[in-house]
């Protein structure tokens, strides 16, 4: 089956003021929905048009050289900001706790220093792109990629997306992306991943 564009489980407004309603419908009905229709188009007629996006990226290698750009950069768009509408929320921010919060700070020496790492993974990309908190099947791993790269690509299984592209941020905190960096840790919605933290 064709990828589609998954319903955000919160009012487009629902994230504000951190970030804005606005932004939200232009990043989620517009923006997403380009990655979607652009992955489906280079996708149909192949062995892969009714996979799984995980198992489309996993796959990557073995599509037609002149897939492969446009599966990575669409599918993997699809693949990113489906993970991030669903690690947001309303009532989101504060931090983890059980298994999560004990292996980020085994990992990372406590929660604040994960949140420097995260945040300056972000604030250091250039151009567009993601910071990442993935598990990489032997414990958890910081780091960031360019454009709409997906640490599925590699084997790892993405916990936590932040998207540093400019249209995520663009119309409430122009060229201030520390700002927004900032407001994101108030919508991360940490029970959902925790959920993914357990699933791997």
């Amino acid at each position: 089956m064709p990828f589609t564009l998954p319903d955000l489980p919160y009012a487009h407004d629902a994230l504000e003021p951190h970030i804005d309603a606005r932004t939200m419908e232009i990043h989620h009905s517009k923006h997403h929905q380009a990655y979607i229709t652009n992955a489906n188009n280079a996708l149909a007629g192949t062995q892969w048009e009714n996979s799984s996006v995980e198992d489309v990226l996993r796959d990557l290698k073995s599509l037609p050289a002149d897939k492969q750009g446009p599966v990575r950069n669409n599918a993997g768009g699809h693949a990113n900001h489906s993970l991030f509408w669903a690690t947001m929320g309303p009532s989101g921010g504060g931090s983890p706790s059980g298994a999560l919060g004990d292996a980020i700070g085994a990992t990372f020496g406590s929660f604040d220093d994960f949140k420097t790492t995260f945040s300056q993974n972000g604030v250091t990309r250039f151009g567009s792109g993601w910071s990442w908190l993935v598990h990489d099947g032997s414990g958890l791993k910081a780091y960031s990629t360019a454009n709409q790269d997906s640490p599925v690509m590699d084997g790892h299984t993405p916990l936590l997306g932040m998207d540093v592209w400019e249209h995520a941020y663009y119309l409430n905190y122009q060229n201030r992306r520390p700002d927004y960096i900032a407001a994101f840790w108030n919508v991360i919605d940490w029970n959902a991943v925790a959920a993914r933290f357990t699933a791997c």
